[in-house]
């Protein structure tokens, strides 16, 4: 069956022939994959910064953003069945028995390191015909959502975010818990930095949460992330046209900031305004660069005195998996268009080489495979 391959030995990303699977396991899912998303990462394995192919495999099929369609179910399966639209996870847990976070299935925490990621790290990814899984990988999705549920994974990194942001905001014995009819954080502002994909929907989940949001990413507007921003009933500031003490200005008090570029300057320059009681959250992973210079005095000194959390936040949980499908439920009836507006191109997979190779165009690039 075809799927999109990188041979880290031969610095080479080519379509290829790969073995197709079969069911081994009575739990076992057949899932025919439909779409794949293209991220940052991928990006990254593809100039070969990192990604590694399975034991004795010489390339590491790619592709972790990813929607199937069940077409074979082993014989104890019973979260799907033949012809669910369903999304699998990405990590799978470590062997060992000491790591009490995998063994409670929240590999996402896993205390070792030893994991394996599907597409990233010690597994073939998605970015093929076929997959074989298991059903406790399995995440099922509305036909309803066919067109943007290869948006879950992408998704998951805000709602697992802002789970552990409410987690740490129970410090606060004055905030009140959840009331019906009121955001949960009416009254708060937000700053998402960038707009890419994972910035978007990151406003996207903050909006819905009550959150005055503003999205400050480089370039500036008019163009398309302006106006989804925009749609969303956020504000766009550009890097370009403010500095970061115009965004502090404008916001007031920031008690939250999203992170979702991967720059390190940029983020610790930004962690340098964030509120009293302020929560930021690192999303991005930022490659190999030289040293850069920052105050770091008064980033510790704001730490302590205003009272401020920093978390840094990866992969996800089955929870976050459930919430991403629901949301992108609710976005979609709330924002019809701008949810559907954050996929920008759809290749085939005889494309996808190209794409993943090529400078980023639009949002968010997805290869169908079926």
């Amino acid at each position: 069956m075809k799927a999109i391959a990188v041979f880290p030995a031969e610095r080479r990303v080519r379509l290829i022939d790969h073995p197709a699977p079969a069911i081994a396991s009575p739990t076992g899912v057949r899932l025919r994959m439909l779409e794949v998303g293209v991220c940052g990462t991928d990006r990254e394995i593809v100039t070969f910064q990192y990604g590694t192919p399975p034991a004795g495999s010489t390339y590491l099929v790619i592709g972790h953003e990813s929607l199937g369609e069940v077409v074979e179910v082993g014989a104890a399966v019973t979260r799907v069945k033949v012809g669910d639209l369903a999304v699998p996870m990405v990590r799978r847990p470590c062997q060992h028995p000491e790591c009490a976070a995998c063994r409670a299935g929240r590999q996402d925490f896993c205390e070792t390191g030893d994991f394996t990621e599907r597409g990233i790290s010690g597994a073939h990814g998605f970015m093929t015909e076929f997959v074989i899984d298991d059903e406790r990988y399995m995440n099922r999705v509305p036909v309803g959502l066919r067109d943007v549920a290869v948006l879950t994974e992408p998704l998951t990194i805000a709602e697992k975010a802002i789970a552990q942001v409410w987690q740490v905001q129970q410090r606060l014995p004055w905030v009140p818990p959840p009331r019906p009819g009121v955001a949960p954080a009416h009254g708060l502002r937000a700053v998402v930095l960038g707009a890419g994909p994972v910035g978007l929907l990151g406003a996207m989940v903050l909006v819905d949460a009550g959150f005055a949001t503003t999205v400050y990413s480089r370039a500036s507007g008019p163009h398309d992330k302006t106006g989804l921003v925009a749609a969303l009933g956020a504000t766009y500031m550009a890097a370009e046209d403010h500095t970061l003490a115009d965004l502090a200005a404008a916001v007031g008090n920031i008690d939250l900031v999203y992170e979702a570029t991967g720059a390190s300057r940029v983020a610790f320059e930004l962690a340098e305004v964030l509120g009293t009681n302020g929560i930021f959250v690192f999303t991005g992973v930022p490659g190999r660069k030289g040293p850069v210079e920052l105050d770091t005095d008064l980033i510790m000194r704001n730490l302590v005195l205003k009272n401020q959390v920093v978390f840094g936040t990866v992969n996800a949980g089955r929870d976050a998996y459930e919430r991403a499908i629901a949301d992108l439920g609710a976005f979609s009836a709330r924002w019809p268009a701008a949810v559907r507006r954050l996929i920008t191109g759809r290749f085939p997979i005889a494309d996808a080489p190209g794409v993943l190779v090529g400078a980023p165009a639009g949002i968010k690039s997805v290869i169908t495979i079926a």
